[in-house]
């Protein structure tokens, strides 16, 4: 079997609240939608769906205590995406840095509070 692609699904309480934060904030295209209850988010080759749920995604709260994430998106420049995000009106909750496993990070939450980790890999120092 070969993967083709990955779709992973967000829940949502406010399904126009997170349109505008992945197509207005994250800068994203608006793949799909069907009626009130469901969304694509076109993002790069992949498309991240979103489905309006009644209560708020409990993993959200489990995600934050663990220092877990809900997505990690590959960019090709995190300065620059912090930047854009910034004026866009995105919060940050940690400004781009450069880790131990070879990769300079942001992360941000969304509309909703999902943790997302926007990362490009970096060259090893020599």
């Amino acid at each position: 079997m070969r993967v083709l692609g990955v779709a992973p699904q967000l829940r949502t309480t406010d399904l126009e609240a997170s349109i505008t934060f992945w197509t207005q904030v994250m800068n994203q295209a608006l793949a799909f939608r069907v009626g009130d209850f469901y969304a694509g988010i076109q993002a790069g080759a992949q498309v991240i769906h979103l489905k309006r749920v009644d209560a708020p995604d409990p993993s959200i709260a489990f995600v934050a205590q663990g220092d877990h994430l809900h997505l990690w998106l590959e960019t090709d420049d995190v300065d620059a995406a912090a930047a854009a995000l910034l004026a866009r009106g995105a919060a940050l909750r940690s400004p781009p840095h450069d880790t131990d496993w070879g990769t300079r990070e942001l992360i941000l939450v969304d509309d909703q509070g999902h943790t997302i980790h926007l990362a490009q890999p970096v060259k090893p120092a020599t």
